[in-house]
């Protein structure tokens, strides 16, 4: 959410100060009640007076999700600013000033605007950076170089040892035909046994897993793989995936999301990525890719819509 969030104001080209909430059940009632209700859950996790704080300098709000929603909703009309909503809201629409989501949201309106992927500041400018920082750095790897952005269980699918054996081997197959390299990058939410079966076939035909210290290559791996493989539990890992120039595989895991499986099949459908069987062998061969990125139309017609 901090990801999508942050890269539309950086896409929008707007300063911006990032404020995480957790209202409870009892809070998200007493927000969308009047103003001497609400006003008193409008603070963020650090205790800070999002009312005060937005009356300073702010000129627009943007809130994300549903519980980010109910409190974006809420000091929009405390504080009297326009509030740009990302993801459905799980409240009325009517609520905020514009609302960008995804196909596989399944709301429609006069105020929302879809896009195929989700958020994010992985701009074409931003990737080109990024390429020239991290290529000496892969300069020693040989290629073509394989990623593989690893996520984790949540609350929809899950990621354990049996998962990650079925992928590494199917890394480590694909690495070792092409006789290329394979490096990995995992997420805080990855299981650490799952990661330790991974990481065991990685090292096996010589790749390398990034451990957590010095700088993360998620970016990176992003910019200058020749492909790429996502794990299918994030929705944002493979909408920033799909902006770079690489040919994506979803990785199938153990679960259930009606929104995400909608969300591949449209990526699917635009051929940009291809969806693995869940006892997939190995990487289909490298494909001829275009980068896909509906942000910047999202924020054009956003500007245009709010007059900015």
């Amino acid at each position: 959410m901090r990801s999508q969030a942050c890269g539309l104001a950086v896409r929008a080209e707007w300063q911006s100060a990032f404020h995480p909430v957790r209202p409870s059940r009892l809070s998200r009632l007493l927000l969308r009640g009047p103003e001497m209700l609400s006003r008193r859950c409008l603070a963020d996790l650090n205790g800070v007076d999002l009312v005060k704080e937005a009356q300073k300098t702010a000129q627009m709000l943007i809130s994300i999700g549903g519980k980010g929603g109910a409190a974006g909703a809420a000091l929009s009309a405390v504080a009297g600013l326009p509030v740009v909503q990302i993801q459905h809201p799980r409240q009325a629409l009517s609520r905020f000033n514009l609302i960008l989501a995804c196909v596989h949201d399944e709301i429609n309106g006069p105020n929302v605007l879809l896009g195929r992927t989700a958020l994010h500041g992985l701009t074409p400018e931003v990737l080109e950076q990024v390429r020239a920082e991290w290529m000496p750095r892969f300069a020693h790897l040989p290629r073509p170089l394989t990623a593989a952005l690893v996520g984790g269980s949540n609350g929809r699918f899950s990621f354990g040892v049996r998962e990650a054996a079925s992928l590494g081997d199917a890394l480590a197959v694909t690495t070792a035909d092409s006789r290329g390299s394979l490096m990995v990058t995992p997420s805080r939410r990855t299981d650490p046994a799952a990661l330790a079966v991974l990481t065991e076939r990685v090292h096996a035909v010589g790749g390398e897993v990034w451990n957590g210290e010095g700088d993360n290559p998620y970016k990176g791996l992003i910019a200058c793989a020749d492909q790429i493989v996502v794990t299918t539990d994030s929705v944002s890992m493979v909408s920033e995936a799909v902006a770079g120039t690489a040919p994506v595989s979803v990785f199938p895991l153990p679960g259930r999301s009606r929104r995400i499986f909608r969300f591949v099949d449209e990526l699917v459908k635009a051929r940009r990525v291809r969806l693995l069987e869940s006892r997939a062998q190995r990487l289909p061969e490298i494909w001829a890719v275009q980068p896909l990125d509906d942000t910047t139309e999202l924020v054009g017609e956003m500007h245009r819509r709010l007059a900015l």
